[in-house]
């Protein structure tokens, strides 16, 4: 059995940008951006990050769909994940009206196909 990757939250800009250069997974309510992290305990960690833009709406709002995003996640990441890679969450505005089971589906299945992708890129 393999040991359970560590999930840690991304919290420099420069993580952010280093997934906006990666390989992106677009979705109705998301897109979901990917990476290789880089560092030294790297290899068994899964970097998770959330962006909500103004686009969304006022703070509240932004808020919320950040909240619904991070539980969905909760839920996905742990098992979809890959370790030593970092995953960037983009909002789009359905993500607060979509429905929350549909949202945890898409997000799981954007995971699925990005890391395939990763795996071929490795």
């Amino acid at each position: 059995m393999l040991p359970e990757a560590q999930i840690v939250r991304l919290r420099r800009r420069r993580e952010f940008l280093a997934a906006a250069r990666g390989l992106k997974a677009g979705a109705r309510a998301f897109t979901l951006q990917a990476v290789r992290r880089s560092g030294e305990t790297a290899a068994a960690e899964i970097g998770i990050g959330i962006t909500v833009t103004r686009k969304i709406g006022g703070a509240v709002v932004r808020n919320r769909a950040r909240r619904r995003l991070r539980e969905a996640l909760r839920r996905v990441a742990p098992e979809r994940g890959q370790p030593g890679h970092d995953y960037v969450v983009v909002a789009r505005p359905p993500a607060l009206t979509q429905p929350f089971e549909e949202l945890v589906r898409d997000l799981g299945g954007s995971f699925g196909g990005i890391g395939r992708r990763l795996t071929k890129a490795d």
